[in-house]
C-alpha cells in the first residue's frame, strides 16, 4: 500500500504516485530536495500575521491524538528533544539557503522553521500572545540598548 505524501498544508494528502519510491541517499550524502513551488499570494489571499496564530492553534489542537495520522502528534509524542532537534535541523537547512542566496528556498525553509518553533512552544505551553508581548516590549528599543539591559550572565 502506497503512503500518503506529506502535506504542509491542513489538508487531506494526497495518494503518492505508483512509481517505485526514490532510493535514500547514501550516508553522509545530502538528498536534493525539488525547488519550493512559487506561490501566488492573490491566490491564497493576503498573508496576514496571524496566519501564525491559526498555525498554533492546530498544532495545539493536536496534542495527544493519534500520531500516526499528525505530524505535530508524532512530533509532540515523540518529547521536547526530538522537537529541538528538527527546529535545530530546519534552522540549519534555512541557514544554509540563505548563504546559498536561494530566495525561494529561504522562504519554505523559513515557513519549515516556523513550524518547528510553534512546536516547540506548544510542548513548552509558551502561548504566541507572550511572544507577541515580548516582541512589543522591545519594539522601538535600540538591539544595543536592549542587550545592554539584560542581567548579565555570572558565568560568561
Amino acid at each position: 500500500m502506497a503512503k500518503p505524501e506529506k502535506s504542509r498544508k491542513n489538508t487531506p494528502a494526497k495518494a503518492a504516485p505508483s512509481k517505485a519510491a526514490p532510493a535514500k541517499p547514501a550516508p553522509g550524502k545530502a538528498a536534493h530536495k525539488a525547488p519550493a513551488a512559487t506561490i501566488k499570494i492573490e491566490a491564497i489571499g493576503p498573508a496576514t500575521p496571524d496566519v501564525l496564530d491559526r498555525l498554533f492553534a492546530v498544532v495545539e489542537s493536536r496534542r495527544g491524538t493519534d500520531p500516526s495520522v499528525s505530524h505535530s502528534a508524532r512530533l509532540l509524542a515523540r518529547g521536547r528533544r526530538k522537537i529541538a532537534q528538527k527546529f535545530g535541523e530546519e534552522a540549519v537547512e534555512c541557514l544554509i539557503e540563505a548563504v546559498a542566496g536561494n530566495r525561494e528556498e529561504l522562504i519554505s525553509e523559513s515557513a519549515d522553521v516556523l513550524y518547528h518553533l510553534i512546536v516547540m512552544w506548544v510542548d513548552a505551553g509558551v502561548q504566541p500572545a507572550e511572544i507577541w508581548a515580548e516582541l512589543l516590549r522591545r519594539e522601538g528599543t535600540s538591539g544595543v540598548a536592549e542587550k545592554a539591559a539584560r542581567p548579565r550572565d555570572p558565568l560568561a
